[in-house]
């Protein structure tokens, strides 16, 4: 991925096929943000449900415009030490002609700018998980502001963009491992180091307040998932990107599996969070080796992530720290594991030449490469984002107070709630109840009806 726009004449020709592929790719990313939104949202409990989709969408706001701004030329601009890129006709976009050809590739420049801005939107969403229930949204803002700017920009020019040290290392993440998961998942444990547990943690109930909303969003991700994933081959007719979208369905389905059946021996029942969660975490192991391993070493990645995370989810309650949507135990410990077992399973007849252990000379070369380039981000992302966390708590406020918190974060940042438990339905009489309220500066009209379902809600929030 070469930093400059290619202008020679023996460029490649505009491939319109290629290009429609990856506009459609780009989309289906884009729908895995709101998917994660559903995701995350029937995970918590009622009171922070819409808390939750906002975390989500917001960064579809925010990190477009940084996008357009810097953050494209701080990622795919011209190398700067191995540490950075920036090209000024990056900036703004001012300088990219809507012909101009992405180099080595048959797809506008415009075209790998927003597929790769969806990768930029849905990575800091994903730490949003981990901090359910407590966070400021007015401080999440300014930390996604933050946060893609010291750590994903540099971070995606490490690992994608020419120059960068992970890139010129040869450490292969095919579409994220590293740079999203990893960097997601220690960014996340760096967070709630600082800021701590919710009020309640480990002793009041915090179960899932609708499953539903949750395997919606399963499902919303692992459709998105293949553009993510195929889509990250640029469109390139040598068979990799077919490889990748086999590959993404396998060891999803592999993950999955084998996530139920660890539930099943660890605690008698197959659960539809089990069925979920272990989808998504053989969709964050594959997504840096799948252009790597072969259908059968699909499987293995899969099968191994699967039990590795539904594991790692519970080393929170033996370490103490408060990962509410398991953010650190699936992407975090599942990038690390699809990226250190490329070192194992990597064939040498998919993105590159490059064997693992198990292949080929039986060398141990790239692995080494695979654990500089997981350590390096890991430790990186972790850092910086504790102390972006602690300079933001310290001056600003990262957490609502304890009563909003145990209220409900939805009213006390949003004014809103997720469900209308009032009894009154649409119509005439719902729009005088809700002018009634409006008229009472929010606050809605005590009745009967407002009672029990107070009650009820107390009873799902708990």
């Amino acid at each position: 991925m070469a930093p400059a726009i290619m202008l020679a004449a023996d460029a490649p020709k505009l491939s319109s096929a290629n290009t429609g592929f990856m506009l459609i790719a780009s989309a289906l990313v884009l729908l895995m943000t709101p998917g994660l939104a559903f995701f995350y949202g029937g995970m918590v409990r009622v009171k922070s449900t819409l808390n939750m989709l906002m975390m989500s969408f917001i960064s579809m706001g925010i990190v477009t415009i940084l996008w357009v701004l810097y953050g494209f030329s701080m990622s795919f601009g011209t190398d700067h030490g191995s540490l950075i890129g920036w090209t000024s006709d990056f900036v703004g976009w001012t300088g990219i002609g809507k012909m101009d050809l992405w180099p080595g590739y048959t797809i506008p420049v415009f075209v790998f700018a927003v597929f790769q801005m969806m990768f930029a939107i849905i990575t800091p969403a994903l730490i949003s998980g981990a901090l359910a229930d407590r966070v400021k949204f007015s401080a999440w803002a300014v930390f996604l502001v933050l946060w893609v700017t010291i750590v994903y920009f540099p971070v995606a020019h490490w690992v994608w963009g020419t120059g960068g040290w992970a890139y010129e290392l040869g450490v292969i993440d095919f579409a994220g491992g590293t740079a999203v998961h990893i960097n997601a998942g220690a960014a996340a444990l760096g967070v709630i180091l600082v800021i701590g547990k919710r009020v309640g943690f480990k002793k009041d109930p915090m179960r899932p307040h609708s499953l539903p909303l949750v395997m919606l969003g399963a499902g919303l991700l692992w459709f998105g998932w293949f553009g993510f994933n195929a889509g990250s081959w640029l469109g390139n007719d040598d068979g990799v990107g077919p490889l990748m979208f086999v590959n993404t369905q396998i060891a999803t389905a592999a993950a999955m599996l084998a996530w139920l059946g660890y539930e099943k021996i660890r605690h008698g029942a197959c659960t539809t969070l089990g069925a979920a969660s272990g989808a998504v975490a053989g969709l964050v192991a594959i997504t840096p080796s799948g252009g790597a391993v072969t259908p059968l070493g699909a499987i293995a990645v899969g099968a191994i992530a699967g039990v590795a995370c539904a594991a790692a989810v519970g080393l929170k309650f033996r370490f103490g720290y408060d990962d509410s949507l398991d953010v650190v135990g699936v992407h975090m410990v599942g990038g690390i594991i699809g990226s250190l077992l490329i070192g194992f399973f990597a064939s040498g007849k998919g993105q590159s030449t490059a064997t693992g252990v198990f292949y080929g000379d039986h060398s141990f070369t790239q692995l080494w490469k695979q654990c500089a380039g997981v350590g390096g981000v890991l430790a990186y992302s972790l850092i910086v984002s504790a102390i972006l966390a602690f300079l933001l708590d310290k001056t600003i406020g990262m957490r609502v107070t304890q009563d909003e918190e145990v209220s409900g974060i939805d009213r006390a940042e949003h004014a809103e709630s997720a469900y209308d438990y009032s009894g009154a339905g649409g119509g005439v009489l719902g729009s005088a109840l809700s002018a009634a309220a409006g008229a009472g500066g929010g606050k809605q009209p005590e009745n009967q009806g407002d009672k029990k379902s107070g009650k009820q809600t107390k009873k799902v929030d708990a």
